[in-house]
């Protein structure tokens, strides 16, 4: 009877999880990894006023009642910073549709939230004068 409630148990934390994945636009862009914290999350790219580069595009998806906008965007970090990316630019976020939902309730296929974003390097401030 334990194993039948870890089998549950595994099942639901894996359908509850978020998963990112990144096609790397230029390698040579891909710099070493940092906090997932020091990654800033923009809505447009006019928000970013600092020269960037495009590390990859990011494509999210998680099971659409298991997940929400905050677990896809924490996933979307750390991914971005996985590539050494300290931005992300989000585009879009798409709940299933109404034929994926009720498929989903009669047949038990899968009904996932998915996202998309551009993990981006933006390059430092030139005037900022480092204290010494």
């Amino acid at each position: 009877m334990k194993n039948a409630y870890a089998v549950v148990a595994a099942v639901v934390l894996t359908a509850a999880c978020v998963t990112t994945n990144a096609a790397v636009m230029n390698k040579q862009l891909v710099r070493p990894a940092i906090s997932a914290d020091s990654v800033i999350l923009y809505r447009t790219p006019q928000e970013v006023k600092r020269p960037y580069d495009e590390v990859a595009i990011l494509n999210s998806k998680g099971d659409a009642d298991l997940t929400d906008e905050s677990s896809m965007y924490s996933s979307m970090r750390k991914k971005a910073a996985q590539l050494g990316a300290n931005g992300v630019i989000l585009e879009n976020t798409k709940d299933p549709g109404t034929g994926a939902k009720v498929a989903k309730a009669l047949l038990g296929t899968s009904a996932n939230r998915k996202g998309e974003a551009i993990a981006i390097y933006v390059h430092p401030d030139t005037n900022v004068v480092a204290k010494p």
